[in-house]
C-alpha cells in the first residue's frame, strides 16, 4: 500500500480554525465565498452533469454519485451537492469546522458524512469517489503535487475533479490580498500568501503529473460595479477553476 505524507500546513489550518464559527454568516469573514458560491455551483454542476450525463432539471440528478468535498469548511458546497442527490463526504483538516458543518446540515435536514481528516488519510484508507471537489485548497497546502496526487488516488477511473485556486500575478495580489484583506477587509490579513498562488499553466502541469487529464479551465470574475461574479472563458487573471478526469 502506498503511504501518503500529509501536506497539511499547520499555520494555514490555524487561520481557518479561528474563523470556523463564521462559515454561515453571509456578512462575516466568509462573505467572499458566499458571494462566489452561486458561480462555483454553476460551474461544478455543469461539469458533473456533462461528465456523467445527468439531467440537471431532474429532482435529484446526482443520485448514485459519491462525492468528496475536500476542505469543506462549514459545508457551503457539501450541502447543495447533497440536495442534488449525491452521497457526500465533507472532509476538513481544521477540526473546528466539522461540528459547525454537522450542526448546519442537521438543521437543514441533510445527511452528510463530515470528517476531520485529510486527503492523504482518505487515500491511504482506500476511499474512492466519482467526484472530488477541491476548491480553494491547493494554495494552502505545503506540497501541491503530493496533495493533488492524493486527490487523484481518491478518484475512481473516469472520475472528475474540480479544482479552483488563485492565479499568481500582480493583479491577483492587488485584488485577492490588498483588495480583499486590506481595503475591503473581507478576510483577515494573512489569509492568503501570494507566493503560494498557482498559475493556470502550472496547475495543469501539476494535475498531469499527478495522473489526471485536464479538460477545462475558466475564470471567476468579480464585477465591482454590479457587485457580482461571473464565469469567463478568457479572464483567468485572479480566481479560476479547472476540471480534470482520471483516465479509465
Amino acid at each position: 500500500m502506498q503511504v501518503y505524507q500529509s501536506t497539511v500546513d499547520p499555520a494555514e489550518i490555524a487561520k481557518f480554525e479561528a474563523m470556523a464559527a463564521e462559515w454561515w454568516d453571509p456578512a462575516g469573514k466568509f462573505k467572499p465565498l458566499h458571494m462566489l458560491n452561486p458561480c462555483r455551483l454553476d460551474y461544478i454542476t455543469g461539469q458533473i452533469a456533462a461528465e456523467f450525463e445527468r439531467d440537471l432539471t431532474a429532482p435529484a440528478p446526482f443520485v448514485g454519485l459519491r462525492l468528496l468535498d475536500i476542505g469543506c469548511g462549514g459545508g457551503l458546497l457539501s450541502e447543495p451537492m447533497a440536495r442534488l442527490g449525491a452521497d457526500v463526504v465533507g472532509a476538513d483538516a481544521a477540526e473546528r469546522n466539522i461540528p459547525v458543518a454537522q450542526v448546519h446540515a442537521e438543521q437543514s435536514g441533510l445527511e452528510i458524512d463530515y470528517r476531520h481528516t485529510t486527503a492523504e488519510a482518505l487515500a491511504e484508507a482506500g476511499e474512492q469517489f466519482d467526484v472530488v471537489l477541491n476548491m480553494e485548497v491547493v494554495e494552502h497546502v505545503a506540497d501541491p503535487l503530493s496533495y493533488l496526487t492524493a486527490t487523484q488516488q481518491l478518484l475512481r477511473p473516469g472520475g472528475l475533479q474540480v479544482c479552483s485556486t488563485l492565479n499568481r500575478n500582480p493583479k491577483s495580489y492587488a485584488m485577492a490580498i490588498f483588495g480583499a484583506e486590506v481595503v475591503m477587509r473581507w478576510l483577515p490579513r494573512g489569509t492568503h500568501e501570494w507566493s503560494k498562488f498557482i498559475t493556470p499553466d502550472e496547475l495543469f502541469d501539476l494535475l498531469r503529473e499527478a495522473g489526471l487529464e485536464p479538460v477545462d479551465r475558466k475564470g471567476f470574475v468579480f464585477n465591482p460595479l454590479l457587485w457580482s461574479w461571473s464565469i469567463s472563458a478568457r479572464d483567468l487573471s485572479v480566481n479560476y477553476v479547472t476540471a480534470s478526469v482520471k483516465p479509465v
